[in-house]
């Protein structure tokens, strides 16, 4: 069993990206092979509906998620929703994600938006029969101290999160 585990946040070493890491942990310790994607390093171009699936690392990373088992988004949150890197990403890898299982981390400014994943979430449902695990983590600046996670609660969440992931991709591929 693979997963993949995607930082959308384009800024080096943010929170969300600090999220994407403990989650891999997680995934590893349940004994599934997991790879990390980092979206601060690969230069997509914007989805124009055309020219842009015939781009070498949009062809790299679909074919990366299509051989995941189970994808995880590490995304930040603005103005209540997923942001546009995350969306662009998967506007541009679209058919990798059926009948795949997904999960989501969510880093955001305030404590307000934490339905904000939502539609996405949604949308990979009804465009893709993704299977979105019920469990997401949502985490604010106040559960970091330094740039590292310090709310256990986030902690312990992340770990749930790695586990439902697994046993799910497990059951799928069952």
């Amino acid at each position: 069993m693979h997963l993949t585990v995607v930082s959308c946040n384009l800024k080096p070493a943010s929170r969300s990206h600090r999220l994407s890491e403990a989650l891999v942990r997680a995934i590893t310790a349940e004994g599934a092979t997991c790879e990390h994607l980092d979206l601060a390093t690969v230069v997509l171009p914007l989805c124009d509906g055309g020219p842009c699936y015939n781009d070498p690392e949009v062809k790299r990373v679909t074919a990366l998620l299509a051989a995941s088992d189970g994808i995880a988004l590490c995304t930040p949150i603005y103005n209540y929703d997923a942001s546009a890197a995350t969306k662009n990403l998967v506007e541009l890898t679209g058919s990798a994600w059926e009948d795949k299982v997904a999960g989501f981390l969510c880093m955001a400014g305030g404590k307000f938006s934490y339905m904000s994943i939502l539609g996405l979430a949604n949308s990979l449902m009804l465009d893709f029969r993704t299977i979105v695990v019920p469990r997401f983590v949502y985490a604010t600046g106040d559960d970091f101290t330094g740039g590292e996670i310090t709310n256990p609660e986030i902690t312990r969440r992340i770990a749930q999160l790695g586990s439902a992931m697994v046993r799910l991709c497990r059951a799928e591929g069952a």
